[in-house]
């Protein structure tokens, strides 16, 4: 979440009277979905009259911007501190899980269903095209990644991989590019100047991960008797090595 920049008095504390409405709608969202969101509701909880909220925010839509807004930022600073770090793509998927489950209602406020009747500003483009340069680096970068972190152990009694399989011929030539990857090239408003092959894996990794995410989050999972933590590492896995 934000903090009151530093500034007059009077700046500061329209400052904290932002973060405290933005904490109760977080509260209600938690409660009710985002769809529920009143901003009549919060002010009795603050103890102000819904005039005088309007003050802070115009209406339900610009709160709900601040706080998708935040919640993108949150994001973005977590993938920029990993690849500041020399992250590839298995230490993102990682980052962006224990991101995902710190604060479910924050991802599914971004990543879930989407609010009815709301439209999301330009500015939120901005800083998700943030979220996925960090990304498309690590995806043109393509650095081994080596098991990561959160991944549970493989069981006790999995035999070991065999020692004796040949390595690759190292005079093949390059595979041609796939259709989706001669497709992507010719699409790349998002891409900036990666490669096809980086754009593929890119959103291979977006699509397959928050695909598990969403329906761990959502209960999909409940009831069926395996740890989705290692359905989300093995999906990882296959995203960084393809």
């Amino acid at each position: 979440m934000g903090k009151p920049d530093a500034g007059t008095p009077r700046e500061r504390y329209r400052a904290q009277v932002r973060e405290e409405i933005k904490k109760y709608a977080w509260e209600q969202i938690a409660t009710a979905g985002a769809s529920a969101l009143s901003l009549n509701a919060i002010a009795k909880q603050i103890g102000m009259s819904g005039p005088a909220l309007y003050r802070y925010f115009a209406g339900r839509d610009e709160l709900i911007t601040e706080l998708v807004m935040d919640a993108y930022r949150s994001l973005a600073d977590t993938f920029q501190a990993e690849a500041a770090a020399g992250a590839g793509l298995g230490e993102l998927a990682q980052a962006l899980r224990r991101w995902a489950l710190d604060d479910p209602q924050r991802y599914l406020l971004v990543y879930g269903t989407p609010v009815p009747g709301y439209h999301a500003p330009e500015a939120t483009t901005r800083i998700t095209s943030q979220i996925m340069a960090v990304l498309l680096d690590a995806a043109t970068a393509g650095r081994p990644s080596a098991a990561p972190a959160d991944q549970p152990p493989a069981p006790a009694d999995q035999p070991p991989a065999p020692a004796d399989q040949p390595p690759a011929p190292a005079d093949q030539p390059p595979a041609p590019p796939s259709p989706l990857e001669t497709h992507l090239d010719e699409h790349r408003l998002w891409a900036g100047g990666h490669p096809a092959p980086a754009l593929r894996r890119a959103l291979a990794f977006w699509s397959r991960l928050h695909g598990v995410l969403s329906l761990e989050l959502a209960g999909h999972f409940t009831g069926m008797g395996f740890d989705p933590a290692r359905l989300y590492a093995a999906e990882a896995e296959t995203v960084a090595d393809g």
